[in-house]
């Protein structure tokens, strides 16, 4: 019988001691071509963030019942920035899908160059050999490159797991979902290129199912046949201020009238009816800008550099008349 429920897997906590930072680990490599028992691993830093209990409680559950995460929310909320803070704190390798237009759901499993197979064949004896000295072009194996999705199936295949990040999928074309359906559930691919190469993470393995996150910013409708095999979760921008200036403080930037200055003046800008309202990171480039720049609190009410806060012209205009109206 397909078990689904992992009770092996530790919770995330999320927890961040801006005090006293996590110092970086050393985690396999994700990115790598060729998955197999010995793997070599890489130092990765660690990531700030101040997750809410709701959310930390949406990864856990995400977790246990080995189903993708689903995040909305607004642009700069933090979505994305989770599935590097779960991949830390758990220690496993992060695989990262950034969707374009263009994007197939194929492509993350794998790829076949068939053009370069060609190309090496009509070589001859002068075309590309492997190590050994073997000509590739009579293999078809050795065309075949593993995608993101595709290489953390495979790291399962030998017993170790993978976090995977699918960001922005309502980038991709309206099929792509559903294109996607069967391997999300079942996380099973096989190449159609090789009949009898195929790769699924072990049944009687929950534990080893990819922690897989997948960021949506709501352009397009997500298919019900999708949507269904998600555990959903709606990232909301912080508003109080202290929430606002622990997360500042976990990215180095302070507790001080700076800080506390510009997280009042982002309140203001988010109740204003703009095109496009500011996140949290164009907060943390704001601060981080100003700070460096020395300049005094006071100075913020007046929205300098206002581009890295506000990306339209007219938000612009409107967030300075209302801010000139509001001077005395």
């Amino acid at each position: 019988m397909y078990s689904r429920l992992d009770t092996k897997t530790k919770d995330y906590h999320g927890a961040f001691d801006e005090a006293n930072p996590p110092k970086p680990k050393r985690i396999e490599k994700a990115r790598v071509e060729v998955i197999k028992e010995s793997f070599e691993t890489e130092e990765i830093n660690p990531e700030p963030y101040v997750p809410s209990e709701d959310l930390k409680e949406a990864v856990n559950l995400a977790m246990r019942l080995g189903r993708p995460l689903l995040l909305q929310g607004d642009p700069g909320c933090g979505k994305t920035r989770l599935a590097y803070s779960v991949a830390f704190e758990m220690a496993l390798p992060l695989e990262e899908c950034y969707i374009k237009s263009t994007s197939r759901a194929q492509d993350f499993l794998y790829t076949y160059d068939a053009i370069k197979r060609l190309y090496d064949s009509q070589m001859g004896e002068r075309g590309a050999r492997d190590q050994k000295g073997q000509l590739l072009s009579p293999e078809i194996r050795n065309y075949i490159h593993y995608g993101p999705l595709g290489r953390a199936i495979i790291r399962a295949r030998y017993g170790r797991r993978s976090a995977v990040l699918i960001d922005e999928i309502d980038k991709a074309d309206i099929d792509f979902p559903n294109d996607l359906l069967f391997e999300l559930d079942r996380l099973a691919f096989q190449v159609a290129e090789v009949e009898d190469l195929r790769f699924a993470v072990p049944q009687d393995r929950p534990e080893l199912r990819p922690l897989v996150f997948v960021t949506h910013n709501e352009e397009k409708a997500l298919p019900p046949a999708f949507l269904r095999r998600c555990i959903y979760f709606y990232v909301e921008m912080p508003e109080e201020e202290k929430e606002l200036l622990r997360i500042l403080k976990v990215h180095g930037l302070g507790d001080d009238a700076l800080t506390r200055k510009a997280c009042q003046v982002l309140n203001r800008l988010r109740k204003m009816d703009l095109s496009k309202k500011p996140g949290l990171s164009e907060l943390i480039d704001w601060v981080g800008y100003a700070r460096y720049k020395n300049l005094p609190p006071d100075e913020l009410d007046k929205l300098c550099y206002p581009g890295v806060l506000l990306k339209q012209h007219r938000d612009q205009l409107r967030a300075r008349k209302e801010t000139d109206q509001g001077q005395p």
